[in-house]
């Protein structure tokens, strides 16, 4: 009798953090919060709650989130079936984001604590531009204790996902390590998103390692790409690719390119007016790993991702819930391929 086929067509591990979104009108409101324009501002729980009230009246919107999250109920939401672990808080947002998770992915393998509030994200949207100003309480998020049932959900998998932030400290160092172990055991592709230069300074010989002893897949931007290697975007992409079989290299308006084996395709960018630059990244590696697990060539898959990062661009929040439009997207690139 022949094994049955992986469960899941894509696992990923990540940090669990709840996307609190708002748009405002006037900028100045940042200025008397004492928050600096466009940047990432560490919070505890208690600054975090008491800016949320703040800005509550403007109408926040709460989402899933987090970078390897959003990619994951992309790829449920697009009708794989995936399944996502990380730690969230046994409170009212941890439940609020399992069931985000649930309605994309139809289950997760969250881990809930009563140790640690739930980790959090609250993104200040400017209208002028879609600059995004961000509070982030890191919470349970970063503490996951072990993969529990999580590590034989990676064995039953056809893909195992992450990102860089893992690798920024412990316990989700182990973790992620521990993960991508088994995955490579498995046999089972390992893709890894760099996450932020930031990320490559803080740990470069960490994310070189990963990526020349277990990545498959690697995506990563022009600033990323520059502190990793040192090099331009357009050489540093010969030199990762050199280690990793399949780079992406997101170059913002001037689209992407997709290095596979020895051939490099250049992936054109999908315009729109942006609302919300959050999870463009996120979209983007949804798009080409559906591609990838259904057996697309990687310029095809390159095209999806372009399409569904501009659809999150056009939108508030980092994964598009709409079936309708993200099969609308797969449809255009097959129909295009002819």
């Amino acid at each position: 009798m022949p094994p049955l086929p992986p469960r899941f067509h894509v696992s990923g591990l990540g940090n669990a953090l709840v996307d609190a979104l708002v748009r405002i009108d006037d900028d100045g409101i940042l200025a008397r919060m004492n928050l600096n324009r466009g940047l990432m501002h560490p919070v505890d729980h208690q600054t975090w709650q008491l800016a949320f009230e703040q800005l509550q009246h403007f109408g926040v919107q709460i989402h899933s989130g987090g970078s390897c999250a959003n990619t994951v109920a992309t790829l449920g939401l697009l009708g794989l079936d995936t399944v996502y672990c990380g730690q969230v808080g046994d409170d009212q947002l941890g439940h609020l984001y399992a069931a985000r998770m649930t309605e994309a992915c139809r289950g997760h393998a969250l881990v809930f604590t009563k140790e640690l509030a739930t980790g959090k994200c609250l993104s200040i949207i400017s209208a002028s531009d879609a600059e995004r100003t961000m509070l982030t309480d890191l919470g349970a998020a970063v503490a996951l204790p072990g993969l529990g049932r999580f590590a034989d959900e990676i064995r039953d998998s056809r893909l195992f996902h992450t990102t860089g932030y893992l690798l920024l400290g412990e316990p989700m160092a182990s973790r992620a390590m521990e993960a991508i172990a088994i995955a490579a055991q498995e046999q089972i592709p390992v893709s890894l998103d760099v996450a932020d230069p930031f990320v490559v300074d803080t740990v470069r010989d960490r994310m070189w390692s990963v990526i020349e002893e277990f990545a498959d897949i690697v995506f990563l931007n022009a600033d990323e790409a520059r502190a990793l290697t040192g090099r331009s975007p357009e050489e540093a992409i010969h030199e990762i690719g050199r280690a990793c079989h399949t780079v992406v290299l997101k170059l913002g308006g001037r689209g992407s390119l997709v290095k596979h084996g020895d051939d490099l395709f250049p992936v054109a960018v999908h315009p729109t007016q942006a609302v919300d630059t959050t999870g463009a990244g996120d979209a983007y590696a949804a798009g080409f790993l559906y591609g990838f697990v259904n057996g697309w060539a990687p310029d095809r898959s390159g095209d999806l991702g372009s399409r569904l990062a501009s659809l999150t661009v056009g939108q508030v929040g980092a994964v598009v819930r709409d079936p309708a439009a993200l099969q609308a997207a797969v449809r255009a690139c097959l129909d295009q391929a002819g």
